[in-house]
């Protein structure tokens, strides 16, 4: 955490045990544990914390890509259906509409035919 060594540690120990003393001593260094368990608790709920308001912030974006994607895909069916719709209709009445003027157009029988090239002399 801090990357203390061996020696700097002896060293921190030494000046603590001029300052304050052997009998107050291990009553410090028992709080001075409370109070660092205390900070890495508190750094660890909070850690915790930030993960989990990242990840429901990646959960919202992706259903909102979701549901982007599938408004597309509705809107994307719906103009393909609009596209088929007026071409099948509009090809059913041609095709029934020139089945009776191909027979109207027929040649009688004898006469000559359209697909000739003109009459020779």
């Amino acid at each position: 955490m801090f990357d203390l060594g061996f020696l700097e540690m002896v060293v921190v120990a030494v000046v603590a045990l001029l300052v304050l003393g052997p009998d107050k001593l291990p009553g410090a260094v028992r709080t001075v544990g409370l109070y660092v368990g205390r900070i890495k608790r508190g750094m660890a709920e909070v850690r915790s914390q930030v993960e989990r308001e990242i990840g429901a912030d990646e959960l919202r974006q992706t259903l909102h890509n979701e549901k982007i994607m599938a408004d597309l895909a509705k809107q994307s069916t719906t103009s393909n259906v609009k596209r088929t719709q007026p071409d099948a209709t509009a090809a059913a009445p041609t095709a029934d509409a020139a089945a009776p003027s191909a027979e109207a157009v027929e040649p009688a029988p004898g006469a000559p035919s359209t697909d000739d090239p003109a009459p020779r002399p």
